[in-house]
């Protein structure tokens, strides 16, 4: 079934392990058969939180810019670009002083990789 998603129907939860403002939640994930999790980040001003990625992460940014600093170097990426985080890469993620939305596919699905 083809379906079509907005932030709005989103529940955005505080992102597991993390303390700051930074969000996310899934549109499509593991309850809906899918191979893959797409869903939606929200960051708050000046946020940075640390990382192992656990599956292979593609975020494309909305709005606001993002930083994504790893041993191979820092990326900005702002409004129409992604990034690419590939799975066992550890990585700093932080936004900048705009904030961000970001929306997000993973695969395999993220949550389950946490367990």
């Amino acid at each position: 079934m083809v379906r079509k998603f907005a932030i709005s129907d989103a529940v955005l939860e505080r992102s597991p392990g993390q303390k700051g403002d930074v969000f996310a939640g899934n549109v499509i994930d593991q309850r809906h058969g899918a191979p893959i999790t797409i869903g939606y980040g929200r960051y708050g001003p000046d946020q940075s939180l640390q990382e192992t990625v656990m599956v292979d992460d593609v975020m494309v940014v909305l709005e606001g810019r993002v930083s994504v600093s790893s041993r191979a170097g820092r990326v900005i990426a702002g409004p129409g670009e992604l990034i690419h985080m590939p799975k066992g890469e550890a990585v700093t993620i932080r936004s900048h002083a705009e904030g961000a939305i970001t929306a997000y596919v993973t695969y395999p699905h993220w949550q389950e990789e946490r367990r």
